[in-house]
């Protein structure tokens, strides 16, 4: 016989719900089989105690239980519908009567005709709807939601990050290309056996940045350079370095792409920007003046308020 549900508990008979749950969480919380791998003694003592606050969280079941304790009259009732349950009722003393093990259908029959045709359905469909109220599972803990910074590189290419949760330490298991605000459900791991709902924030980095699954990188250029082309050496989110080669006459602005090497088959994007130097002497200024009347240009042509 499965042990008296206020002892497995710790609680006294009078114990308010708040006790109740409050004694629940700690022990679902210091037995739970997370907490307790391979421990069969852990799992078993578990499993006693979600079945004590299944008694003892339910009013009906728990007024059952100090009523009749296990072996009342709730045992007379079995599962299975109307007509797989059973019937038992029992006067003790001399001429004391018993009915057990009777389907409550035919127990119904039997009654209206002991009592000349009174209809008893209330009572046994009554009897029917507690059975079925039986199964009904154990309420399921609160969720707890937490947040959590992880590191760009992580989110991007994912990885394993240790949160401290209640106490002890948690090995969460980051999928590739999350993203900002996104949340995990790690189901059991919060306190008392609850869902734990990790709420991901991502640390920026030193250079890259971030748009969905493509990667933007900014790429100084000089002025000759940006002119006559050049070729750059750049960094990839795999730690890997690529040589970009830069075309002649690439402005500030202008994008390359590196296909593929974003996230999850998104793609990477240089940005180029052009560091321009003011004239350092007068003939800086002669040789510059020189290229612009050899190469004539008109920036400004062509926008819409020129």
């Amino acid at each position: 016989m499965p042990r008296d549900p206020y002892e497995v508990l710790g609680v006294k008979r009078d114990a308010s719900e708040e006790d109740i749950k409050r004694a629940y969480r700690k022990l679902a919380r210091q037995y739970h089989p997370d907490r307790n791998p391979g421990d069969k003694q852990a799992e078993a003592r578990f499993k006693e105690v979600q079945a004590a606050y299944d008694i003892l969280s339910d009013k009906n079941k728990r007024a059952q239980y100090d009523r009749f304790g296990f072996t009342g009259a709730d045992e007379g009732v079995g599962a299975g519908g109307p007509r797989g349950q059973t019937f038992r009722w029992g006067g003790g003393g001399p001429g004391g009567f018993t009915f057990e093990s009777m389907d409550i259908d035919e127990a119904g029959d039997l009654f209206r005709r002991m009592f000349g045709g009174a209809d008893f359905s209330d009572l046994f469909g009554g009897m029917g709807r507690t059975a079925g109220r039986r199964a009904r599972r154990a309420p399921v803990a609160e969720e707890v939601e937490t947040e959590a910074t992880i590191p760009f590189l992580t989110a991007a290419t994912g990885g394993t990050v240790t949160l401290r949760i209640d106490g002890r330490e948690l090995g969460v298991k980051i999928p590739a290309g999350v993203e900002d605000g996104q949340k995990l459900r790690l189901a059991g791991q919060g306190p008392g056996g609850a869902d734990l709902l990790v709420k991901l924030r991502i640390q920026p980095h030193p250079y890259f940045r971030r748009e969905g699954k493509d990667i933007f990188l900014e790429v100084p250029l000089s002025l000759p350079e940006a002119v006559l082309g050049t070729k750059v050496d750049v960094p990839t989110l795999d730690g890997t370095r690529l040589t970009v080669k830069v075309p002649p006459g690439t402005s500030s602005g202008s994008r390359l792409r590196l296909r593929g090497r974003g996230i999850q088959g998104g793609d990477q994007y240089i940005e180029i920007k052009v560091l321009v130097p003011a004239p350092a002497d007068e003939r800086s200024r002669q040789l510059i003046e020189e290229f612009a009347r050899l190469n004539p240009q008109n920036p400004r042509a062509g926008v819409p308020w020129a």
